[in-house]
């Protein structure tokens, strides 16, 4: 495989969403996740929520057993779901808030705020061996709480920057650098994720010490009228313009 320095992520929530509305097995979350390996991403994200509107245990048992790439659970913490998580041992379980009436994760988890809570459930899957992120606001007090509590990830939500336009934009922009850079700075891996899209994606990409994007409603919006390896390979070219390979950048230098 290709070294990147900037890792993509393919939710494949929404498959399962639009499955559900009629019932059945189609259109299936695994053959999602086939085709986006086969369109070069890097791993498989997918939400088991509690109320199970979209990605099921089953497909999460499918998902486990026969996908190559690394499978980032996202997942609350609940012990129902650190039960589900210890068991099937997915590579990678990003922590995110969950609340049963929101059409989406909104915003970031309160670390902070819910330390004591969180601090088993952390322990419990690094100790399974399980790499573990915290998806939080791109606040210093919540990069803070997450050094403090051992998690090796954290994962800046995008939605505020992926919502508003102009000065709000760069403002939102100078939040996620400052963000990520305390984060690096302290021994995090930093990765990134909620709406962005093709007119989003770079500005994020370019923060140099983001090291994956985990990306979902949108691809699967815009395969309906390109298809599902066509709108991850486009997201893929240009996270790869700002963040090209190391081979890509020793190919455009030419020869020494």
């Amino acid at each position: 495989m290709t070294s990147r320095p900037l890792r993509l992520g393919v939710n494949i929530d929404h498959v399962a969403t639009i499955r559900n509305a009629r019932g059945g097995l189609t259109p299936d979350p695994l053959r999602a996740a086939h085709i986006a390996a086969a369109a070069d991403a890097d791993g498989i994200t997918a939400h088991l929520r509690e109320d199970r509107r979209h990605i099921s245990d089953h497909d999460i048992v499918r998902l486990s057993r026969e996908i190559a790439l690394p499978l980032n659970l996202e997942m609350a913490a609940t012990d129902e779901m650190l039960e589900i998580a210890l068991r099937h041992r997915p590579h990678a379980a990003c922590i995110v808030p969950e609340r049963r009436e929101e059409r989406t994760t909104e915003g970031g988890l309160d670390v902070a705020g819910q330390r004591d809570h969180l601090a088993r459930v952390v322990g419990a899957l690094g100790d399974a061996g399980i790499r573990v992120s915290l998806f939080i606001e791109p606040d210093p007090r919540q990069i803070e709480a997450a050094v403090a509590l051992g998690a090796p990830v954290v994962e800046l939500h995008t939605g505020a920057f992926c919502e508003v336009q102009g000065e709000a934009r760069a403002r939102e922009l100078d939040r996620l650098r400052t963000a990520a850079g305390l984060g690096a700075e302290a021994g995090l891996e930093i990765h990134a994720g909620h709406g962005l899209t093709y007119d989003t994606v770079q500005p994020v990409a370019a923060i140099p010490v983001v090291r994956e994007l985990n990306i979902g409603h949108f691809l699967i919006g815009e395969a309906i009228f390109v298809g599902l390896e066509a709108s991850i390979r486009r997201m893929r070219a240009l996270m790869d313009e700002v963040r090209p390979t190391p081979q890509v950048r020793q190919a455009a230098a030419g020869p020494s």
